[in-house]
């Protein structure tokens, strides 16, 4: 049912709705407008490797029922797609079954939405298993929710289907093979999740700090990952560029050590099936001690990109840990407007990752933040109880040690919790 073969050098039309009349009365609301959202899709179709002929915007207050256009604007790029050869258009909105099957018809092409376009590039660039299996599942639900009895029959999906009894339509018979595989994936999703959960726990119980990595795609997060770890990652000028979560040692300017994941990238109309389907490797975010919000800076739609990251953060429930936003490819603005775009933002920091500018700066507030929380506190440890030491050296940091005849007396900078462990273990 993918309608969406491995597209080289094919030749695409897209057609955006722009109803900002009719959305007037939501001035507060922050979003593309249609042209800065048709250009997106641009870039989402040259990721598919596909050569955008034209780019139509029609006024209207809202879609069309069945063509999602209206009919003259369908002639029209019926018309185009016969001149140009077009062998896709791709709608940026979500379309019905109906509206899609009605396209195609009129239009003699291969008919995409938006969140078609971005399942597409998510199923071309998953590497892990994991990825794979959270894409097929966000594909499938998906078109679980496009079912009308048009189109491919879905046998091949899974095996050991039943034949088709006396009366059974084939939609139904679509629905149970979607149905019986989504609940397979989901399944085999849970098992790579408790994996997963596993690791993390690892994580926790190593006192190690956690910083995530979070941000538009295309923000340049690999970029600032790979400079920060060292680690050798995909860092090219693409939308979703990497889909798998990194993880690795961030060693910070006192010589203690964090861990530093990069997620996937958020997007304008992210689907929900592929919030919920990735949702074990966004939860990489909910666990993390500190979240840094990575800005590109240097594009004109900067303040739309941040409320959406905002937005599946909120819907992650992960809106309320703490946040350092920098504002990366700072060295693309000129640099008077810095502190004024900062402003807008609040506290936030110019960075360029890709050109180390600044990563000196943000490795200082990163730690003064993870320990904000924390607290300088005097501990006696005597001879006797000498691994605690060492315990209390990985929960937290020793800033001062004097030896005595029965022991050490030792400043250093613990979290509460922790605190009180020690305390209770020194004194029974």
């Amino acid at each position: 049912m993918n309608k969406l073969a491995k597209p080289e050098n094919i030749r695409a039309i897209i057609c955006a709705i722009d109803n900002r009349a009719a959305k007037a009365k939501h001035r507060d609301e922050i979003s593309l407008t249609a042209a800065e959202s048709a250009g997106e899709l641009v870039r989402l179709a040259e990721t598919l490797g596909m050569e955008v002929a034209e780019t139509i915007i029609q006024d209207r207050p809202s879609p069309d029922p069945a063509t999602y256009l209206g009919k003259g604007k369908v002639q029209e790029v019926a018309e185009l797609v016969a001149d140009y050869e077009v062998s896709y258009v791709l709608i940026d909105g979500q379309l019905s079954p109906t509206q899609s099957n009605n396209l195609e018809e009129a239009l003699g092409a291969n008919v995409l939405d938006r969140t078609q376009v971005i399942l597409g590039i998510f199923a071309q660039r998953a590497k892990t298993k994991e990825g794979k299996l959270q894409v097929e599942l966000a594909t499938r639900r998906h078109e679980l929710t496009r079912l009308t009895g048009h189109g491919t029959a879905m046998s091949s999906l899974g095996a050991g289907i039943g034949t088709r009894g006396p009366g059974e339509q084939k939609l139904e018979i679509d629905r149970r093979v979607l149905r019986k595989r989504i609940s397979q994936l989901t399944r085999d999703i849970d098992k790579v999740r408790r994996v997963r959960e596993e690791q993390r726990k690892r994580r926790r119980d190593s006192q190690i700090p956690q910083v995530s990595l979070v941000g538009y795609t295309n923000a340049g997060k690999s970029t600032l990952f790979k400079a920060l770890t060292g680690e050798q990652v995909l860092c090219d000028d693409m939308l979703f560029a990497t889909l798998d979560p990194w993880t690795r040692k961030w060693v910070l300017p006192s010589g203690k050590v964090a861990l530093l994941s990069d997620t996937v990238g958020f997007i304008q109309g992210l689907p929900h099936d592929l919030v919920f389907a990735f949702r074990s490797t966004l939860e990489e975010s909910l666990e993390a001690d500190l979240l840094v919000h990575v800005v590109d800076i240097s594009s004109p739609t900067w303040i739309q990109q941040v409320k959406t990251v905002d937005d599946v953060l909120e819907e992650l429930g992960a809106s309320q840990l703490p946040t350092i936003t920098v504002l990366n490819k700072a060295d693309k603005v000129l640099y008077q407007d810095m502190d004024t775009l900062a402003g807008i933002r609040g506290k936030a920091l110019g960075i360029s990752a890709l050109k180390g500018y600044g990563l000196d700066d943000l490795a200082v507030l990163v730690e003064e933040q993870l320990v904000a929380h924390t607290q300088v506190v005097s501990l006696s440890i005597p001879y006797s109880m000498w691994d605690v030491l060492s315990e209390i050296r990985d929960a937290g940091s020793i800033l001062e040690e004097v030896h005595e005849e029965s022991g050490a007396r030792i400043t250093c900078r613990l979290d509460p919790v922790d605190i009180d462990r020690f305390r209770k273990k020194l004194s029974g």
